[in-house]
């Protein structure tokens, strides 16, 4: 095209000329649907000129739109009413478009990535390229455009080996999304079971693991779900290999990816109890992280496969555990505080987390791994293992700090003063929870708050509980942050801060000789700990109980609490249970050896209830052994 003195047409001008001539064949009825306008703009559209043209669809739009409010006139009105239906039909064909131009160069990008890698390179480069943290992020259709296009590039290539090699990767991508679609009508079913669990637990409650297992038909997921309804370490199926069938891991991989996404999308729409949802969620990113953590593990101890291939299965296992990890991480409700392994026992959750520390060397991003080493040193310190907890929650803070995640940093400090408190080094305790209250106040973290002023209040009590005699002014500090602790915890629905602020204002109730106001909160703190399962705390509030009652003289209820928090304890291995020992002592001396031990035995069966018949019969043991010191 040109004007008159033969001067070429800009872009910009033909597309202008373009714009027009479609929306004059949409009104004359020659373009009658968006599919047959779609089709002219596919073969019309010059790459790398899509953003003229939308300038070009812009412009005429602003101009219809300004003729139809300026028409008065009803037949010119209705003629530039035609033009903006036009006009939409032309919009909603450039918008398709443009969703599939960026499907089709997104997945020939992929493509490309792919191909440049060495060829003993391209599965890990495969999930690499599927990584739910770039963007765009791959979804269905992207796969199943990619999976053509491995097919078709494999039709080319006169390498049979790598020609193998794309065949699987294709036959891998399309049978992960065909599995899925089986299992996909059952994704949540396993919820409304009576009892519901992830399926880390050691139980016959099979979770979704055993339902998922009975429905799959391709053999390696069909072993991993068998296996993990058993709570069998998924690293054995690994270290199992002979030979590796790539299609089937590549199956795998888009499979539990989407089981995943699943979940998570599921637990993250249940608006009945929020707080659950995120909670499940939670536990669903750990648990698939975990699995692939395992399963390099696994692969890293394999005796059977070459060391080559060994190695680079580990890289890729555990390259995507950091993958769900990061996506986990980058969460806006991402649970600083705890809450990911709450429904799951201390005793009973398999030692997993242990395979997660190699993905996250692996992480350059600092933020990220500074949030994700918060899961899991809170887990490390669920599970008792504080040494552990405290080695990651240190490097949290440091990493926390260079890049300036306030939050993160002031959780953590949270979650170290609140080891400090289990270990009894108060003081160390008591300055962890001053930084944080300062942090939090500056940095506008209720929450981050709340837990400190928990932690702080409660070292105060303890510290002052360590002296000879204690006086009301001395605790009138720290029973106004735990106050304030409690309440600002009871407007976030905190139900661990709140048990621990609870059991606190009880300690310090206890120690100044007020055993009925203290009465009242540690029975609060109780009924707390026993819902969210919080041991410690609870073998704790038994035992202020215990001293509860013996200054109002109850001392048969004095006798029940303190023998359930001298066992408690000893069982926590906290050298707190010598203290509801003494107790347990003195109460024998003014019953007497036989009205205590007629006692022990009226409330025989509510301790049974509580500590089972072995633990019954192991408190004469533990009166015995405080007695020889």
């Amino acid at each position: 095209m040109s004007d008159s003195v033969g001067k070429p047409l800009s872009i910009r001008e033909r597309y202008n000329i373009f714009v027009d001539r479609i929306i004059i064949n949409i009104e004359n009825g020659k373009l009658l649907s968006k599919e047959h306008v779609y089709r002219i703009l596919s073969e019309s559209l010059e790459s790398g000129t899509g953003e003229i043209f939308e300038r070009a669809l812009e412009e005429h739009a602003s101009v219809l739109e300004s003729n139809f409010a300026a028409q008065t006139d009803e037949v010119k009105q209705a003629k530039a009413t035609q033009k903006l239906r036009a006009m939409k039909i032309l919009k909603d064909a450039w918008d398709q478009w443009q969703k599939n131009y960026q499907l089709q160069d997104t997945c020939t990008r992929g493509l490309q990535t792919i191909l440049n890698a060495e060829s003993h390179e391209r599965l890990a480069t495969l999930i690499q390229v599927l990584d739910p943290n770039h963007t765009p992020v791959f979804e269905r259709q992207h796969i199943q455009l990619l999976a053509q296009s491995l097919q078709k590039s494999a039709e080319t290539l006169t390498d049979d080996s790598e020609a193998f090699a794309l065949r699987q990767f294709a036959l891998g991508l399309n049978r992960g999304l065909a599995s899925f679609d089986l299992l996909e009508g059952s994704l949540v079913g396993w919820l409304y079971e009576p009892q519901r669990q992830v399926g880390f637990e050691r139980s016959k409650v099979t979770g979704p693991w055993h339902i998922w297992s009975q429905q799959i038909v391709s053999p390696l997921p069909k072993e991993l779900f068998a296996g993990q309804a058993l709570n069998q370490s998924a690293a054995a199926i690994a270290q199992s290999q002979r030979s590796i069938d790539v299609s089937a891991w590549v199956e795998l991989s888009i499979l539990l990816r989407y089981l995943q996404n699943g979940l998570v999308r599921w637990f993250d729409q249940q608006p009945y109890d929020a707080k659950a949802g995120l909670h499940m969620t939670g536990i669903t990113f750990v648990a698939f992280a975990m699995i692939w953590g395992e399963l390099s593990s696994g692969f890293q101890q394999s005796r059977q496969l070459p060391d080559r291939e060994r190695q680079a299965l580990a890289k890729i296992c555990f390259r995507i555990s950091l993958q769900t990890l990061r996506t986990f991480a980058q969460r806006e409700n991402f649970p600083l505080y705890g809450g990911v392994f709450a429904s799951f026992s201390g005793e009973s959750f398999r030692e997993t987390i242990n395979y997660l520390d190699q993905p996250l060397k692996e992480s350059e991003n600092t933020q990220e791994k500074a949030r994700i080493l918060t899961v899991l040193g809170y887990s490390q310190a669920w599970m008792g293992h504080h040494n552990q907890a405290i080695a990651l929650h240190q490097e949290a803070v440091t990493l926390a700090r260079e890049v300036g995640d306030r939050r993160c940093e002031i959780a953590n400090l949270n979650h170290l003063s609140r080891i400090s408190l289990i270990q009894k080094d108060f003081t160390t305790s008591e300055s962890q929870a001053q930084r944080a209250v300062i942090l939090a106040r500056q940095n506008g973290d209720r929450q981050g708050e709340a837990n400190a002023l928990a932690n702080l209040g409660y070292s105060e009590v303890m510290i002052a509980r360590q002296q000879e005699s204690v006086t009301p002014e001395e605790l009138e500090t720290p029973i106004n942050h735990l106050e304030r602790g409690q309440k600002l915890s009871e407007k976030l629905n905190d139900l661990q801060n709140q048990a621990l602020c609870w059991v606190g204002l009880g300690a310090a109730y206890v120690a100044i000789e007020q055993p009925s106001q203290a009465q009242i909160a540690l029975e609060q703190g109780l009924a707390l700990t026993q819902q969210i399962g919080d041991r410690d705390l609870q073998a704790l509030s038994h035992a202020y109980l215990g001293e509860v009652f013996y200054q109002l003289n109850q001392l048969e209820s004095a006798t029940y609490h303190a023998c359930l928090g001298m066992y408690l304890l000893e069982q926590r291995q906290s050298k707190a249970w010598q203290q509801s020992a003494s107790l347990v002592v003195i109460l024998q001396g003014k019953l007497g050896p036989e009205k205590f031990s007629n006692q022990l035995q009226q409330q025989r069966s509510q301790l049974i209830a509580q500590i089972g018949v072995d633990g019954f019969d192991h408190l004469p043991n533990l009166i015995e052994r405080y007695r020889q010191g």
